[in-house]
Parts: structure tokens; sequence; C-alpha cells
């Protein structure tokens, strides 16, 4: 399982993440994802710990606390929609059945 924490500071970094979690068990991996055009952090992190009893305890201590003058926004991270890779940002404008297709939606008109 894996923790979604959001309203990050833009500042930080994924060992200080890391440290913030390590109070409530031990921390299996930190990501932080940057934007692609900036590598600006976007905001949000996923936090995995090593069993779901810290992971909770995690959650209920962290999830409103302010931390760097920011509320932070902590809880279950939800399965992604539409993991294909493949059809990821992926656009096809005006096909031969006039359709659009973005990130692997498809709306016929």
């Amino acid at each position: 399982m894996s923790i979604y924490v959001g309203n990050l500071p833009y500042k930080v970094g994924q060992e200080e993440l890391k440290e913030i979690f390590t109070e409530y068990g031990t921390v299996a991996n930190v990501h932080i994802p940057s934007d692609r055009e900036t590598g600006r952090s976007r905001g949000f992190g996923f936090v995995e710990m090593e069993n779901e009893g810290d992971e909770q305890k995690a959650i209920d201590a962290l999830d409103g606390a302010e931390w760097m003058t920011r509320e932070l926004r902590v809880n279950k991270a939800k399965p992604r929609q539409g993991t294909d890779s493949r059809d990821r940002g992926r656009r096809d404008f005006g096909n031969s059945k006039g359709s659009f297709r973005s990130g692997g939606v498809s709306q016929h008109y």
C-alpha cells in the first residue's frame, strides 16, 4: 500500500519527507514526482511503509498537520486509472471514425 501526501512545499525533497514518516515506522520508499518541463516538484508525493499499521498511524497523525506553513493532505493512495503508459497523453484528432482520443478516453461525436 502507498500513502498519498498532498500540498507539499515545492522545496521538499525525498529525504525530508522520509524523515517525517520515520517517526511512525519504517519507510520502504518515497517518491516525489517532478514536472517534466521544469524539473520542479509537483507538490505531492507517495510514501510506502513496511506495514499497514504504521501507515495508518502516519495518516491519522499527519493528515491536516501543518508543515513548512502548508497543511498536509495525507491519505491512502488510490490506484491510477488508465495506467497503460502507451496510451497516457496520446492524442489522435480526427481519425477515420470522427472520434477524439486523449489519454485513453475515446469520445464519438
